[in-house]
């Protein structure tokens, strides 16, 4: 299984303690999750303040869930930061091999997917990847490509809409709108 972990506004500790103090704190989160997990399995980072947990040798999925909850749990603790302590939470998104994918890139594009649902979900939570999460993104994608075509083939035009004040019946003024005229979906 793979995990993809994402700390929940570190923007914000960048931010109040400067730089250094982010770094430090990425370091001792790392600290943290090598603590998770059993020495076969590999623990990086990612990008910014992203984790990947490489999990292997998996009796069942939900040792991975097992693993995403003490890794949950060690943000239980505050961490000391700058004479300070800080308390951030993170998000996890988990992938299992070879239901969610063949490749590490297959595994870390949908652990991703599903650590965005769990930030949309509340944070500091956990969810498992399910296909139904990367139906938006390319449906988002499908249409930004039928989009630019639009524009390359004239199909947007551009409308006002009055707006009227319907108790001394006079126009205050008028809505900008771009129609398209779609292909399949006409206007």
């Amino acid at each position: 299984a793979l995990l993809f972990i994402d700390l929940d506004r570190f923007k914000y500790v960048n931010d109040s303690f400067g730089h250094r103090a982010g770094d430090i704190l990425l370091q001792t989160v790392a600290a943290r999750l090598r603590d998770c997990v059993r020495e076969t399995d590999t623990v990086c980072r990612h990008a910014g303040d992203e984790y990947v947990i490489v999990l292997s040798a998996l009796r069942d999925p939900a040792e991975a869930a097992i693993v995403a909850g003490k890794v949950l749990a060690t943000f239980d603790e505050p961490f000391p930061l700058e004479n300070q302590e800080v308390r951030i939470s993170a998000s996890v998104g988990i992938s299992v091999y070879p239901e969610d994918g063949q490749t590490t890139e297959d595994l870390i594009r949908n652990a991703d997917a599903a650590m965005y649902h769990s930030k949309k979900n509340g944070r500091n939570r956990y969810e498992f990847f399910t296909p139904e999460l990367t139906a938006p993104v390319a449906e988002r994608l499908v249409l930004a490509n039928q989009l630019r075509r639009a524009i390359e083939r004239n199909q947007l035009a551009l409308h006002y809409q009055p707006q009227f004040d319907t108790a001394g019946n006079t126009l205050l003024g008028a809505e900008a709108l771009v129609r398209w005229h779609h292909d399949e979906h006409g206007l």
